[in-house]
């Protein structure tokens, strides 16, 4: 197993631990505490895409493994991440469930979308706003754990939300335009 799949199945696991420090209290740390290691975990969980990305296009070491893998492990951990924000009572700026029903649905067309592309053998490589709205959410998802309470946070806050959905919505309308022959029978 290659880099890039260690890195990938590192940010799986990382994924129990960051739900554990947002979702329960039996942790004996304070609640902020708990959100800054919650944080730094989905921080370093991050980070790991962009590596194993990196390496994996630099050294050539691209896997069917990897292929699968490292969008699951990004779905997963952000879809994961905020559904969890959601129950966060004491949030400055609350993430509704309807912002969260619209960046998963879209990831949900998207798997399927791209399974009917792979039965026509067309290949649906991740575009420029599909990453920007990966960043955008993660960014989102930053702010919203470490749950700021001052001007300028909760208005970065919504800023990114808002962002995150228009990409969120742009992104997926975009895949569809540029592979809509993907839909014709």
């Amino acid at each position: 197993m290659n880099l890039p799949n260690k890195l990938t199945i590192f940010r799986i696991i990382l994924i129990p631990f960051l739900l554990i420090f947002i979702l329960f209290d039996f942790i004996p740390l304070d609640l902020q505490t708990r959100r800054y290691i919650a944080t730094a975990i989905f921080i370093i969980a991050s980070i790991t895409d962009a590596i194993d990305g990196h390496i994996a296009r630099k050294y050539n070491l691209i896997t069917n493994f990897g292929k699968f893998m490292d969008p699951l492990a990004d779905k997963l951990l952000v879809t994961s991440t905020m559904i969890a924000l959601i129950s966060m009572e004491d949030a400055v700026v609350p993430l509704e469930s309807w912002v969260v029903i619209i960046i998963i649905a879209r990831e949900f067309f998207m798997t399927g979308f791209r399974t009917i592309a792979v039965e026509k053998n067309v290949v649906i490589a991740a575009g420029k706003s599909g990453k920007l709205k990966t960043i955008f959410q993660m960014l989102m998802i930053i702010c919203l754990l470490l749950n700021i309470n001052n001007t300028f946070f909760i208005c970065i806050s919504y800023i990114l939300i808002f962002i995150s959905v228009v990409l969120t919505i742009y992104s997926l309308l975009e895949y569809i335009l540029k592979n809509k022959n993907v839909l014709k029978d």
